[in-house]
């Protein structure tokens, strides 16, 4: 079973006073010199951010590791520093709109309900790595001037990333050996079929970073990043694909017919699955057969998850308390146990309660409505959209939501492409720059 993005891996960086002053010193270079270059040239937050979105090192501290995107986290920081910072000296810095206030909201009430959390470290870790940072990267986001060069530039930079995991995704496959996580490792060796990772430390995160990149494009690269995606054998990331494609088709020519043809694709793929043989290894029939086995496990997190829910409705067990909490009620193992449910509403349920639960819909509601409202007026608009709708799923499917900087990019994004359209429809006419634009 993978990890998600924030589980303790098996290894990492060991971490001494003299390797923390030595990385200190040169991260404080690094945004000094980030700083500089962000101040010259106004594109360079956005293009940097976008390189830095994937990469991850496992630092371990405590008796635990984490996979933290420092590279990503020194550009914010730089970002803050360059642009933000100067905003509120200034006071130029915007209010909040309903989707912001309803995500500050979100990330507040994580943070009060980790004072009663089981696992208070977990919780910590989610704000100081996760929630924090990512909520400064989408105020920066929003505020960018996205034209037509910059988005370009900006898909530009993905899809050769994309291109590059892939490669190294069949470098893998080929040697069938893994550079990351040795969790993986391990499964593999069990597993009917051999999953790869790439520079990711998890199949599931590279395959939902392909696509995601792959709704994106839909074109010239689409078929080696498809095969990619495939060699992941991420199923969550290639259904996350298939809606996010839809949407595009919904948009492109008739929401009927793309309804119609999907409700007729996944009857189709539901008969295959029930009807081929146990050689394929769906995980339907065959010796130890069962959902359970077909979903890698996930069937009994489900379980798990709700079970903890129907125990404490109202307030649940806390912020990131779930793998504690799974562990304590199933009697069952580490080593078995997750840090999510693999189902982002479950594992909010039995960790926040209803309430926690309430701010999430309310979360997801707001987002579609701030992404596809006058979307089809704006292809840009239109592929947030679809990118958002595609993650969205996945993490019904896998995990992390907002512990995803994908999830805070692509609103970011959304924000700001949609108040530019309003913005320009407010305005009676348009000065040449903006209409270009």
């Amino acid at each position: 079973m993978s990890a998600s993005l924030g589980e303790a891996a098996l290894s990492g960086t060991s971490l001494s006073v003299g390797v923390v002053a030595a990385a200190a010193i040169g991260g404080l270079a690094v945004i000094a010199a980030l700083v500089v270059l962000m101040r010259r040239y106004a594109d360079a937050f956005p293009l940097l951010a976008i390189l830095a979105l994937p990469f991850r090192l496992p630092i371990s501290a405590e008796g635990r590791t984490v996979n933290l995107l420092i590279p990503l986290y020194l550009v914010v920081v730089a970002g803050v520093l360059a642009h933000l910072l100067p905003r509120l000296l200034e006071r130029r810095e915007r209010g909040l709109d309903a989707l912001e206030w309803v995500l500050l909201a979100s990330v507040v009430l994580y943070a009060l309900q980790a004072l009663y959390s089981t696992d208070r470290g977990k919780a910590a870790e989610n704000l100081a790595f996760f929630y924090v940072p990512f909520a400064l990267l989408l105020v920066l986001l929003r505020d960018v001037r996205w034209r037509r060069e910059l988005l370009l530039r900006c898909l530009g930079v993905a899809v050769a990333l994309a291109v590059v995991f892939a490669g190294i995704g069949f470098v893998e496959y080929a040697r069938k050996e893994l550079f990351l996580n040795p969790k993986v490792v391990a499964a593999n060796q069990f597993d009917n079929y051999f999953r790869v990772n790439s520079l990711f430390f998890d199949p599931n995160i590279y395959g939902r970073f392909l696509a995601l990149v792959m709704i994106a494009v839909t074109a010239a690269v689409l078929a080696w990043l498809l095969a990619g995606l495939v060699t992941s054998f991420s199923q969550s990331s290639i259904a996350a694909l298939l809606l996010g494609l839809a949407v595009l088709a919904a948009y492109r020519w008739s929401l009927r017919w793309t309804l119609s043809l999907a409700a007729a694709l996944v009857v189709l793929a539901l008969a295959v699955v029930l009807a081929a043989p146990a050689s394929l290894h769906f995980g339907l029939k065959g010796a130890g057969g069962s959902t359970s086995n077909a979903t890698s496990g996930r069937t009994k997190l489900i379980e798990g998850g709700l079970e903890l829910f129907a125990k404490r409705p109202l307030e649940g067990y806390g912020s990131g308390s779930f793998q504690t909490e799974y562990e304590r009620h199933s009697k069952t193992t580490a080593e078995n146990a997750t840090s999510a449910s693999h189902t982002i509403p479950i594992t909010v349920a039995a960790e926040q309660g209803i309430v926690g639960l309430a701010l999430y819909v309310a979360l997801l509601v707001l987002s579609f409505l701030v992404l596809f409202r006058g979307a089809g007026r704006s292809p840009p608009r239109v592929v947030i959209a679809a990118c958002f709708t595609a993650l969205v799923l996945h993490t019904f499917t896998y995990a992390d939501f907002l512990e995803d900087p994908l999830t805070w990019t692509l609103l970011g994004v959304g924000l700001a492409l949609a108040r530019e359209q309003a913005s320009d429809e407010r305005s009676p006419a348009l000065s040449p720059s903006r209409a270009a634009a």
